[in-house]
Order: structure tokens, then sequence, then C-alpha cells
């Protein structure tokens, strides 16, 4: 897919703050997918907007100290950049309050963002940014380019809609869901099946997608791959938070299968990565290749 050379990837979509009871943290699903790749050595770039205030340019400074190209986070006037107020439950499992309009939801593409999606080897874009028409008219265009595509299904009440869903759908290579995502939305085409794994083929057919992942929490996760499903059956660790760990699995995976190992390979190391990310507080802790390693060997 990319030669033997470094993976460039641009990930779409919401940049923001996480607000925790104590503090608060980066993030925004496409921008965890962005950092985590970083770390496996993918040339990443974000594409986002922020407001012209001080959380924005703590996030632009951090952002570029992580080593993210940041040419392409705009600057709105007139809007704050985003925050969402974080709940955990006794389990680690995470709801979310998430503000608006913020400055994510206007996102305005300049040059730079057009030129590195068309010299991208991948495109990581999520359903949540397309809550505004504007952030969504964006994505439009950056979609009719010819770079393989990779959907995060997001999906936050009242923030979606199906028939946007299906449209986002339509346009990706590759989709990941969780299982209860994948369920919702196999009903919503009105499919005839109960299992997960009847159901990714079932949204596979329905689309021009060539593969897609579900994940199933401390269950492990799916992966539908040239045809054949692939399966790893999860880690066991004790859970801090749930906050981004689906985001660094997304990241984990596709950086593999893009970078051509083998998917059970893939599936199990992404799973590992996911699982340790819930092992540690917020979605962009620090994970060492030892640590990845001696829990794929558990």
């Amino acid at each position: 897919m990319n030669n033997g050379k470094s993976l460039k990837a641009v990930a779409y979509g919401e940049v923001l703050w996480d607000v925790f009871e104590n503090e608060k943290k980066i993030g925004g699903a496409p921008l965890n997918v962005a950092l985590r790749m970083k770390t496996f050595g993918c040339e990443v770039a974000m594409i986002s907007c922020v407001g012209n205030d001080e959380d924005g340019e703590a996030i632009i400074n951090q952002v570029k100290s992580l080593g993210l190209k940041t040419d392409s986070i705009v600057i709105a006037e007139g809007f704050p950049t985003g925050l969402v107020q974080v709940t955990l439950n006794d389990r680690g499992s995470a709801s979310y309050e998430i503000n608006y309009p913020s400055a994510w939801d206007k996102i305005v593409l300049n040059n730079t963002a057009r030129k590195l999606v068309e010299e991208a080897d991948v495109l990581i874009y999520g359903s949540l940014v397309c809550r505004d028409a504007i952030s969504r008219n964006a994505l439009e265009e950056l979609l009719e380019t010819n770079v393989y595509k990779v959907f995060d299904v997001n999906l936050r009440k009242p923030h979606y809609s199906y028939e946007i869903l299906n449209q986002l759908m339509q346009s990706a290579n590759f989709i990941k869901f969780n299982d209860e995502e994948l369920l919702e939305i196999a009903t919503a085409l009105n499919s005839p099946f109960e299992s997960l794994e009847e159901n990714m083929h079932f949204i596979l057919k329905q689309t021009k997608a060539e593969a897609m992942c579900v994940t199933k929490g401390k269950h492990g996760a799916l992966l539908l791959w040239k045809g054949k499903i692939y399966e790893n059956e999860g880690y066991p660790i004790k859970v801090a938070d749930t906050v981004g760990a689906g985001d660094s699995f997304l990241a984990a995976l596709i950086t593999s299968l893009l970078n051509g190992n083998e998917p059970q390979n893939a599936i199990d190391f992404a799973c590992a990565v996911g699982a340790l990310v819930a092992e540690s507080p917020g979605a962009n802790p620090d994970i060492s290749n030892s640590k990845i390693e001696n829990l794929m060997v558990k």
C-alpha cells in the first residue's frame, strides 16, 4: 500500500478537550487515532478547527509538540474550541456531553488540507463531525479524493442520522464499528440477521466498503478482511477508563494492515493496544512496545 515508506495518514474531524472531574486532556476520536498512528511511525496530519481562544492555542501547541502537522487546523472566529464533559461510571465506561456549536463544527478546507489528502495513503474520518453542515460539506469534498478511506462510526445521540451514516459508509474502503453500533445500523438497514458476523457481511454488501472491524469491549474484536473473519477474544486487564481505547485500537489495526501484516496478527496487536489504553487514564497514554508484546503472549 505504501511501498515500504512511512505511511502517510490524514485524520479529519473533531479536536477538543475531554473534561474529566479533576483535569482536562486533549481528545476527539480522529485526533486520538492520529496521535496513536504517529507513535507507530506514521507521518500524520490533522484537519480540524479550533477557536481563537486559550483552549485552541493550547491544543495546537500540544498537538505540534507530539509531532503532528497542524497547518490544516484552522481557527474559527466566533466559535469556542470544543469541550466535552466526560462522566465515568464505576466500571470506567464513559458517557459524553458534547458542546454545540464548537469550532470543529465549522471546518473550512484550505489548500494545505486538500494537498495533504491528495498525497496521503489513508484518510480517517468519523460521523460526529458531520452533525454540522459546514464540516460535513468539507468532508464530502475530501471523500471525492482517490485515497484509502477509513470510516470510524461514532454514534453519539442526538448527533447523527441514518441517511448521513449511509452516505459516509458508501464512501469508505474500511468501516469500524463497536458491536452496539453495528447492530443498530444493521437494524436500520432492515437486516434479517442477529449475529455480528452475519451483519458484518450484510453491511459490506450494502456498501462499497472492502473490509470492516467490530470491537466488543473486553471481549475483543472481529475483523472482516478479504472475505474472511478474524477474531481476537480480548486480553484481561483492569479498566481505568474506556476513553480513546477504540481509537487506539483502530490506529493500530489500520497501521498494521496497510503496512502488510497478516490480518490475525493485526487484530491481535490492535486488541492489545486498545486494552492497554483502557488500563490507563485518558485517551492517549504512553504505551511501550514491550508492554504490547508482553500482553500479546499472555
